[in-house]
């Protein structure tokens, strides 16, 4: 609204009106960003424990696959890598928190199917598909976890600045705007009832 609205009546219920859309709004954008900070603080505690997982789990997987390369030797082992299936069940889908679109990383886990021959390879080939299979599974969690909470800092970012426009411009002028509209009204009130009052002073001499 123009801040050189004229002051009527009908201005200042206008005025009043928008400045109470305005806290009230302001109000919404704050639970708003107090719903999405609980959620952020969740996932960035879940993404530790899963970083501090996966870099457990990596370290054990690495130390799997050299005892597999010492054993066969890292040509055959690469070569029986080359026969592990592609994944290709990853689906993502997406839920909604205040307006966040969140993905959800969904697989389908798969019973492992031997791809080579048991008789002319050693525990420790299976140990480390295995625990690259773990791997897998954790790197998928993790990256739901942290695109999650880049999304939800990214809105936090945006909720904040709309609630601090609301709070520290929109609000103050309307307020404003009603204080004036107010006090320019009150003023024309007073100088009607002395107008008022001179006119019947002069009827009554």
């Amino acid at each position: 609204m123009n801040l050189n609205t004229f002051p009527t009546k009908g201005n200042l219920i206008l005025c009043k009106n928008s400045l109470a859309l305005a806290e009230q709004g302001y109000s919404l954008m704050d639970k708003k960003r107090n719903v999405l900070i609980r959620e952020l603080t969740d996932l960035i505690e879940e993404a530790k424990g899963i970083q501090s997982e996966i870099d457990s789990t990596f370290t054990e997987a690495y130390k799997a696959l050299q005892k597999a390369n010492i054993d066969h030797g890292i040509s055959n082992v690469q070569d029986i890598a080359k026969t592990i299936p592609v994944e290709d069940s990853i689906k993502v889908k997406y839920r909604s928190i205040m307006g966040t679109d969140i993905p959800l990383v969904e697989y389908e886990k798969k019973p492992l199917k031997l791809t080579y021959s048991l008789y002319e390879t050693r525990e420790s080939l299976d140990n480390a598909r295995v625990q690259f299979e773990r791997v897998k599974e954790l790197t998928l969690k993790l990256s739901m976890v942290e695109n999650s909470a880049y999304r939800l800092a990214s809105n936090i970012r945006k909720t904040q600045k709309r609630a601090n426009a609301l709070k520290n411009i929109t609000i103050p002028m309307y307020q404003k705007l009603v204080k004036d509209i107010g006090n320019a009204l009150e003023e024309k009130e007073r100088e009607e009832f002395t107008r008022l009052k001179v006119i019947k002073g002069r009827k009554t001499e």
